[in-house]
């Protein structure tokens, strides 16, 4: 089979709650400029984010993926661990 370059959208964020079963949520920052103002805003988006083997805990940085709606909050899922919390080592979980 070959690898197919996929057109989802991909996100780089930070764990703030792993208190549910196999789901994470995920806060993305991003930076936009003001229209007017041209000033830099930092824009928080928070993601529900599936993670079938509850690998992921607080604080960890890592990709995710946009996916199929898998509940009804849920249309992210994890692709990989990016860099622990605690020890700060980078990681690629998949």
């Amino acid at each position: 089979m070959e690898n197919k370059k996929s057109h989802r959208k991909t996100r780089v964020g930070v764990v703030v709650s792993d208190k549910m079963d196999k789901t994470v949520v995920v806060l993305v920052e991003r930076l936009v400029q003001h229209p007017k103002y041209r000033k830099y805003i930092k824009r928080r988006n928070k993601f529900k984010a599936h993670d079938p083997q509850n690998l992921c805990r607080e604080g960890d940085k890592v990709l995710i993926e946009e996916t199929r709606p898998l509940s009804k909050t849920k249309r992210w899922r994890v692709v990989k661990i990016l860099e622990r919390l605690e020890t700060g080592e980078k990681v690629a979980v998949e």
